[in-house]
């Protein structure tokens, strides 16, 4: 099955450029120039690093975000909480799920308006995340 570049169009390098994606076979890869030579790193590999970061900032706030879910898909009772309160702590055993059937196009444009941005080396490592509304940026002042 056709695996899928989850953060396409999100990710750019060290030098602030878009990483392309490229098809070889049946699996995805972004594409890091590193001064001519193009690095392919597997989609995977940095998609996997850039859900677990999403689920670090998940982690401990599964109260607060299954409440403001709830109450932004008009379910505001104990019995959605609780249920989006589950689907948020076993998130990471969604991630094989994830990988095959890929982000719809809209949701990564709205990740993109959003300020989403992932910055990687020509290694596929993370080094810079920028998630708005991440936890803890916002309040630190207070």
């Amino acid at each position: 099955m056709l695996k899928h570049a989850l953060f396409a169009g999100l990710i750019v390098d060290e030098n602030d450029q878009p990483v392309e994606v490229k098809q070889v076979g049946d699996e995805m890869f972004y594409v890091v120039n590193d001064a001519g030579f193009f690095r392919h790193i597997s989609s995977e590999e940095v998609d996997r690093q850039i859900l677990d970061r999403m689920v670090e900032q998940i982690h401990g706030h599964e109260d607060i975000l299954s409440d403001q879910a709830a109450k932004m898909l008009g379910q505001d009772d104990i019995f959605s909480r609780a249920l989006i309160m589950n689907q948020l702590k076993d998130i990471s055993k969604q991630f094989d799920q994830i990988l095959t059937t890929g982000i719809p196009e809209d949701a990564r444009a709205y990740l993109g308006m959003m300020g989403f941005r992932v910055v990687i080396n020509i290694h596929g490592e993370i080094v810079d995340f920028q998630q708005p509304g991440a936890a803890g940026e916002d309040d630190s002042g207070e």
